[in-house]
């Protein structure tokens, strides 16, 4: 009965846990360009969603200046690639 019940509330946390991630430090960054809400119009790309690898690549190359941006460049070059991976494996699970 002990262990059931203790297996139980570790299953819990765990959900918990998940539900209530806090986004990395640094994505706070993106919310001033990049919309949450798909129902704001925006020119500039939602990042809910989208595949890591594929944010991954996008921000390595603005920082490298391999893609010509007027701010996305200079933000880019403020994170390491440990960042930039945290960063983008959060918003690919964003909805």
């Amino acid at each position: 009965m002990m262990k059931r019940l203790a297996a139980a509330i570790g299953l819990v946390s765990i959900a918990a846990a998940v539900a209530s991630a806090e986004p990395p430090p640094g994505a706070a960054a993106c919310t001033g360009c990049h919309p949450a809400s798909s129902r704001v119009a925006s020119p500039v790309v939602r990042l809910n969603g989208l595949d890591r690898a594929a944010i991954v690549k996008a921000v390595r190359e603005f920082r490298s200046g391999q893609r010509i941006a007027s701010v996305m460049d200079r933000i880019a070059k403020g994170f390491t690639d440990e960042e930039i991976e945290a960063i983008a494996a959060w918003y690919a699970t964003q909805k």
